[in-house]
């Protein structure tokens, strides 16, 4: 069993208590928009780190992470790419190979706007954890966290880091 910790949107900040719930996590996954790399350098002086670099990101973010992230998680297959949009209205670039190798967990960032949603027709969990940072159009920074357990995504959890 894993304990996740979702956010996306950064944009160079982090803070207390952001690292307050990585240090809760057992591995902690960054959906893009990092900003300065000195935020995830933070987390993995902390714990396991994975993420994707998203539109804002310059090019020393892009030499460390990759556009989409696909893995396995305990039994879960999992893609994180920064924009994916979500059921129904999934961007271009990811719409087809989603279509033809789905993972069972698909997660993106971007739109700073949290969402859970489930895609029957493709039979995978959409997730946007919003965004934790404080430059945006979001009123409320949030995260995600949940444990995957074998095959199992379970124990999900909207985290409301407050206002901006």
């Amino acid at each position: 069993m894993k304990k996740i910790l979702l956010l996306s949107d950064t944009h160079s900040h982090i803070d207390d208590t952001i690292l307050k719930y990585v240090n809760q996590a057992d591995e902690v996954w960054h959906a893009g928009d990092i900003g300065d790399l000195a935020v995830t350098d933070t987390i993995k002086k902390v714990k396991p780190l994975r993420g994707v670099y998203g539109n804002i990101d310059d090019d020393k973010a892009r030499m460390e992470f990759p556009l989409n992230n696909r893995f396995m998680c305990e039994g879960v297959a999992v893609w994180i790419t920064h924009i994916g949009g979500y059921p129904g209205k999934y961007n271009q670039a990811v719409r087809e190979e989603l279509r033809l190798n789905p993972p069972k967990l698909f997660i993106c960032g971007h739109s700073h706007i949290l969402k859970v949603q489930f895609d029957k027709s493709l039979n995978l969990l959409h997730m946007n954890p919003g965004a934790c940072g404080i430059y945006g159009f979001h009123q409320i920074r949030t995260m995600l966290r949940f444990e995957i357990d074998g095959d199992k995504i379970q124990k999900l959890e909207i985290v409301e880091i407050g206002k901006k």
